[in-house]
């Protein structure tokens, strides 16, 4: 059996073949790692984390000035507040009868609407009318109180410690008129004498 053996040319082309791609292997893996190097110093580097990251948190800010027992805009005045300086019609109530004048103000809509509180207080007291629905008292300090009545129903209760836009109940019939089946009787008192809640409104509690 005879044995075939590489012709003497065959080792200096094999040699030559394995130092070129020892040298072409040597410059890819210098390439990468230049690459590499490259990449990463494209970053940027932070020592926050992100539990560090401070989110604000967002609080409804009380006012402190009177607001609306309300927020719609196209709520109605009903029936004003009777001033005996300027005597009107309008602040005359008629049931069974009988002509009254209005305490507060009536305030009607369309559909049944929140009743809100006007400022900061406690409950002073909750009770059921057989005219005016439910009524709610809310004692703002020693001399100012307010009073919703008319509510068909009611989200506070008394003793509670309420804040300024609480949600009081939702607007009622009052029985006295037939126009009134979504509506609130506003009434503020003042060291005990009722006053005129429309001059109050945006005005700070220290004002009145």
């Amino acid at each position: 059996m005879k044995v075939k053996r590489l012709k003497p040319f065959v080792f200096p082309v094999f040699s030559a073949v394995v130092a070129v791609l020892l040298i072409v292997g040597i410059i890819t893996i210098e390439k990468a790692s230049s690459s590499s190097s490259e990449a990463v110093d494209n970053y940027v580097y932070s020592n926050e984390t992100i539990t560090n990251e401070v989110k604000p948190v967002v609080e409804e800010i009380e006012s402190d000035v009177i607001i609306r027992p309300y927020k719609m805009n196209e709520i109605d005045i009903y029936k004003k507040f009777y001033d005996e300086n300027n005597n009107n019609d309008n602040g005359i109530l008629f049931f069974n009868g009988t002509y009254m004048q209005s305490s507060g103000i009536i305030y009607n809509y369309k559909d049944e609407f929140d009743v809100i509180s006007i400022y900061s207080g406690e409950v002073l007291d909750v009770k059921k009318d057989e005219l005016l629905g439910y009524v709610v008292e809310v004692k703002h300090n020693d001399n100012l109180i307010s009073s919703y009545s008319g509510l068909k129903s009611v989200n506070v209760k008394k003793g509670e410690k309420i804040s300024q836009s609480t949600l009081i109940g939702k607007s009622g019939e009052m029985k006295f008129d037939s126009n009134l089946k979504n509506s609130l009787m506003f009434e503020i008192i003042k060291n005990g004498k009722y006053i005129n809640p429309e001059e109050l409104f945006d005005k700070k509690i220290n004002e009145i």
